[in-house]
């Protein structure tokens, strides 16, 4: 049975649900103010499509003015190949030899540009690449996010090194995903480094930071050559939050339909962990309702949402078709094959998730 996807010209109100649905006018002004802003700061822009995973997105981000694309994983890389991007950045340690061989196929197909924070990554990196086209390398900083990357300059230098050393690899420069409000630690992380690497004659032409909650203070950082950030095209209820964008730049959100009334201050949706995740971005429910702020969505199964409205003066009854802000719209677009696009309410197009699933 094939699913019966709305055709363009469809209203918004006889689309099926649960659905991510994205506004096309707010999608694209939130890809022209960000690369304006880019743009007049002088930095380059190097988005992440880890947010949207549709190539049709990642085109209008480059016609923009985006330098190239961001990946996290590998498999992810390989889709956006296919899809005929050639200048692209995987912000994560590749590992095991089945990993590199692949990579060494997708470096004979495009620029390709990786990460490493270790010496047992680069090595591997230098033996699957001893030969043949020379594999750009970051080496990977921490300046505050405690997640991966090098704990200090002196750390970076030394991995710099043994990256240039290896005749297969290009020592390119830095990388970091910065804590919010982290502008002066990385600037001093940075210059720190580029000066010692200075003094061992290595170049260190990318220095890439990242990030969309801080995306409006990427000039904080005058060392910072370009910015990577994914969930600005999409906005969500964390950026809300953060103050990175207004309610009028919430370009997806997740359609869904009032199942059940079974008391008057509790309703259920048909939108569950497989349609807007568990991930709670820190909130303590898991998703804004658009027109019901005191709304908390309490409760999630698989398929069930359950609302607290004891709150609201609005209850919607059973089959009122309502829209839920994510409070991290990146992992609802990996959990759809598809996401319908929209403008005044009305079906624009309908777009597969190319890569959907793609975590290897």
């Amino acid at each position: 049975m094939t699913f019966p996807w709305p055709e363009p010209g469809t209203k918004l109100s006889d689309v099926l649900t649960p659905m991510p649905i994205v506004d096309e006018a707010r999608l694209e002004a939130n890809i022209a103010r960000a690369q304006g802003y880019m743009d007049k700061h002088g930095i380059g822009f190097r988005p992440h499509i880890k947010t949207h995973k549709i190539p049709s997105v990642a085109r209008a981000q480059l016609a923009a003015g985006a330098i190239g694309i961001t990946c996290q994983k590998l498999t992810e890389a390989e889709v956006f190949a296919d899809a005929g991007f050639d200048d692209i950045l995987i912000t994560y340690n590749i590992l095991g030899a089945a990993r590199l061989a692949r990579l060494r196929a997708l470096n004979e197909r495009v620029r390709l540009t990786v990460v490493a924070d270790s010496a047992v990554t680069v090595d591997g990196l230098a033996a699957a690449f001893g030969e043949g086209r020379p594999l750009r390398v970051l080496v990977e900083c921490d300046t505050g996010a405690k997640r991966c990357g090098v704990g200090t300059p002196e750390e970076a230098v030394a991995l710099a090194r043994r990256i240039a050393a290896a005749p297969g690899l290009r020592f390119e420069g830095l990388m970091t995903y910065p804590v919010p409000g982290g502008a002066a630690v990385v600037e001093a992380f940075l210059v720190r480094t580029m000066d010692l690497l200075a003094g061992v004659g290595l170049d260190c032409p990318v220095r890439s930071g990242g990030g969309s909650p801080d995306f409006w203070q990427a000039h904080a950082v005058p060392s910072v050559t370009e910015h990577r950030a994914g969930t600005y095209v999409y906005n969500d209820r964390a950026m809300l939050r953060a103050g990175t964008c207004g309610a009028e730049d919430l370009a997806m959100q997740v359609q869904v339909t009032v199942v059940s009334r079974p008391l008057p201050d509790r309703m259920v949706l048909d939108a569950g962990s497989k349609a807007l995740t568990s991930d709670l971005s820190g909130f303590t429910d898991h998703g804004l309702i658009e027109g019901m702020p005191e709304a908390r969505i309490v409760v999630l199964s698989e398929e069930h949402a359950v609302v607290d409205i004891s709150a609201c003066e609005w209850r919607p009854g059973v089959g009122e078709v309502l829209r839920v802000v994510p409070n991290h719209t990146c992992p609802v677009s990996n959990l759809f094959d598809r996401v319908v696009f929209h403008r005044d309410g009305v079906v624009t197009r309908v777009e597969p998730v190319a890569a959907r699933g793609m975590v290897w």
